[in-house]
C-alpha cells in the first residue's frame, strides 16, 4: 500500500498531511504526482472528492522553495468565490508548516483592498477570472513570474462563460510555463482550450464519470409534476433521523428559490439556499451554517454545489433530473465521501425520463424505482412550463390564442383598432377623381402642343 512517504515529500508537507489525518494518497494523488513534478503539462480527469486540490498542490509545494518576490509564482483559478475561499484554506493547511504566502481574490468585493494585499505580495494567488484579469488590467498585478498555472473545475469555468477571460489571461502569462488542468469531465470546450494553449498533455482518468460509486445506494421517484415533488421532499424530510443532512439539486435559479420557498413553510429554521443570484455573504453564511449543522437542508443549483467540501452528507436527492447525465455523477459524488455510505433519491417526470435512461446508460446500472407514497397528494397544479402548449398549424413558432396569457396581457380598446385612413382630404378624393395640376406630367405635355 502506497503512503505519502514514499512519494518522496518534505517532512513539513508530512506533518501537515498527517495532521489533516490522511494516510494514504488517492489514485489521482499518486499518479499525478511525478508528472506535475516533471513540469510537463497535465490535464487530470477525476471525480469531485478524489482530493484533487491535494493532487496538484503536493507536487507544487514540494518544489516550492522560500522567496520574497512580490510577483506570484503560481496560479490557481477556479469558477466561484467559494471554491477561492475553499481553496486558500486547504493550501494553508497543506503549507502550514512552510514560509509560504497565499491569497484569494474575487469579484464581488472592493478590488481596492485587493490591490494592496496584492501589492504586499504572495506566491501563491488563488483567483476567479473576472477579477484576476481585471487586477491584470490595472498593472497592480504583475503574472510574468507565473511558472505553474491550475485551472481547476475547468469544465464549470467554460459553463460559466469564462474562456474569453481566460484567453485573456494566457495572454499576460510567459509561454514558458507549466499548464496543470483539472476536470470531472470532457468536453468539446474542454478539448478545444487544451487543443490552444497545451503541449503534449500527460492525460490522467481517474473514477471517470461513468463509473458508479460503490459505497451509494441509488434510488428513484417517478413523479407527475413539480408541485408533487414538492410534496415528496417535504414528505421524506419529515424524518430528520434518516435525513439528518440533505443536499437538494435543483436544475436553475428560478426552481431553487420556488423549492426553498415552499418547503419554508414546514423547514424554514432548518433549509438553506445558494445560488449564484445570492450575494457572496449569504452564500457564504449558506455553506457555514449547512457545513456545521445549523441547517440540516440546502438547495444548490449544480455549479455553485461543485467542488465544495461538504462532510458527512446524509442524503442527495435530484429534485430535477439533469440533462447532462455526467452532472448526476458530480451530484452523487457529494455524498458517501471517505469510504462512508451514502444515499442518493432522484425525482424523475415522464419528461424526465429520457434524462434518466441517458444516465442509466452512462453508469451501465438501472437506478431502482421505489413506488411513490401513498399518503403523498398528487398535485394537479402545473408551472407554466408544464401545462400543454397548443400548436398554430398556420404559424408552428407561435401559440394559439388559447395559450395562457400573462396578467400583464390585454386586447386592444375599439377605438385603438382603427386604421390610419389618412386624414379627412384623403378619404375625399377617394371618391372624386382628382383635378390635374400643373405639376402632373400629362397636364404639362397637353400644353405643349396647344
Amino acid at each position: 500500500m502506497s503512503t505519502f512517504e514514499n512519494l518522496n515529500i518534505t517532512k513539513q508537507l508530512q506533518n501537515a498531511v498527517a495532521d489533516l489525518g490522511f494516510d494514504s494518497p488517492t489514485p489521482i494523488q499518486e499518479e499525478s504526482f511525478s508528472i506535475i513534478r516533471s513540469g510537463k503539462d497535465i490535464v487530470g480527469i477525476a471525480q469531485t472528492g478524489t482530493g484533487k486540490t491535494l493532487a496538484y498542490m503536493l507536487p507544487i509545494l514540494t518544489d516550492l522553495k522560500y522567496a520574497e518576490q512580490i510577483n506570484p509564482r503560481v496560479l490557481i483559478l477556479v469558477p466561484t468565490r467559494e471554491l477561492v475561499l475553499q481553496v486558500v484554506n486547504q493550501v494553508e493547511s497543506f503549507a502550514k508548516y512552510m514560509n509560504i504566502r497565499v491569497l484569494g481574490v474575487y469579484g464581488g468585493t472592493n478590488i481596492n483592498t485587493q490591490k494592496k494585499a496584492v501589492a504586499l505580495g504572495t506566491d501563491i494567488l488563488v483567483a476567479t477570472p473576472g477579477r484576476l484579469y481585471d487586477l491584470a488590467v490595472t498593472g497592480v498585478l504583475q503574472l510574468k513570474d507565473i511558472k505553474k498555472l491550475v485551472i481547476d473545475e475547468v469544465d464549470v469555468m467554460l459553463d460559466l462563460g469564462f474562456r474569453p477571460q481566460i484567453t485573456n489571461i494566457f495572454d499576460h502569462l510567459k509561454e514558458r510555463r507549466q499548464n496543470i488542468m483539472f476536470s470531472a469531465t470532457m468536453t468539446d470546450d474542454v478539448d478545444a482550450l487544451i487543443d490552444d494553449f497545451f503541449i503534449k498533455p500527460t492525460k490522467i482518468s481517474i473514477a471517470i464519470s461513468g463509473t458508479p460509486l460503490d459505497n451509494i445506494a441509488q434510488q428513484a421517484y417517478n413523479v407527475k409534476n413539480f408541485h408533487t415533488k414538492i410534496n415528496l421532499l417535504s414528505h421524506l424530510l419529515r424524518d430528520k433521523e434518516e435525513f439528518r443532512k440533505v443536499l437538494v439539486f435543483v436544475s436553475s435559479k428560478k426552481h431553487a428559490d420556488k423549492v426553498f420557498e415552499s418547503i419554508g413553510e414546514f423547514y424554514g429554521s432548518e433549509a438553506c439556499i445558494i445560488h449564484s443570484n445570492k450575494t457572496q455573504n449569504y452564500r457564504i453564511r449558506s455553506i457555514k451554517q449547512f457545513d456545521e449543522g445549523l441547517n440540516r437542508i440546502l438547495i444548490a443549483t449544480d455549479v455553485m454545489a461543485r467542488g465544495l467540501d461538504l462532510d458527512k452528507i446524509s442524503h442527495v436527492i435530484n429534485f430535477d433530473t439533469p440533462h447532462f447525465p455526467e452532472n448526476y455523477m458530480h451530484r452523487i459524488g457529494r455524498t458517501g465521501r471517505a469510504e462512508e455510505l451514502g444515499k442518493t433519491i432522484l425525482f424523475y417526470t415522464e419528461k424526465e425520463e429520457a434524462y434518466k435512461r441517458s444516465i442509466e446508460r452512462l453508469m451501465d446500472y438501472d437506478i431502482p424505482l421505489i413506488d411513490f407514497p401513498m399518503e403523498v397528494e398528487k398535485s394537479s397544479e402545473l408551472l407554466l412550463e408544464e401545462q400543454p402548449q397548443l400548436i398554430d398549424a398556420k404559424n408552428p413558432h407561435r401559440n394559439s390564442s388559447e395559450e395562457v396569457r400573462g396578467p400583464a396581457f390585454h386586447e386592444k380598446k375599439d377605438k385603438n383598432k382603427k386604421t390610419n385612413q389618412g386624414g379627412s382630404y384623403l378619404r375625399k378624393a377617394k371618391k372624386y377623381k382628382r383635378r390635374q395640376t400643373r405639376g402632373d406630367k400629362n397636364f404639362n405635355q397637353r400644353n405643349k402642343k396647344k
